[in-house]
């Protein structure tokens, strides 16, 4: 907890920004190593930002387990699970296209390849993000998580009813 808020909420803001900048780095640097650089110079970038964006999304992980059992006490468990497993979905999906993405450093043919499969793949791990974010997203707005952090809710008030459009 920092200022009364929980360590993933801070957190998690860099694997959502690193999700939706990696696949624009990823067309960048298959550009530039067209036209300006080496390819697998160029392409070391978007492979950095994979590893940044994995280290990341592990940090958002823990942190959200850590702070399970407290938005429990508000959120149904079944919300929870959802965006747990988008979660975990989203982590393996990442570590895989940074595999692949990692063999575009080669300078052969492969490595080609591998950078094109990469950009690719970068398009998947939005969707994973995505679908992570969207879940994130019901569990704080619609199912109000952030009333386990509210000093009303620590001192045994009950969140807030949802609204007619969400019932």
């Amino acid at each position: 907890m920092l200022n009364n808020l929980p360590l993933h909420a801070l957190i998690v803001h860099m694997p959502i920004a690193l999700t939706i900048l990696v696949p624009l780095f990823a067309v960048l640097a298959l550009f530039l190593g067209k036209r300006i650089m080496k390819p697998n110079v160029a392409w070391a970038f978007p492979v950095g930002l994979l590893a940044l964006l994995l280290a990341s999304g592990v940090a958002a992980d823990k942190t959200g387990e850590q702070q399970e059992d407290r938005v429990e006490q508000v959120v149904p468990k079944g919300a929870i699970h959802e965006h747990e497993e988008a979660a975990e979905l989203f982590l393996v999906v990442t570590a895989g296209v940074l595999v692949l993405a990692a063999g575009g450093l080669m300078t052969n043919t492969l490595g080609k390849t591998m950078r094109l499969v990469g950009t690719a793949g970068t398009l998947a791990v939005l969707a994973a993000g995505w679908n992570v974010g969207h879940s994130g997203g019901k569990l704080v707005y619609q199912h109000n998580a952030g009333a386990a952090y509210s000093t009303a809710a620590g001192a045994g008030a009950t969140p807030a009813a949802p609204a007619d459009d969400e019932r």
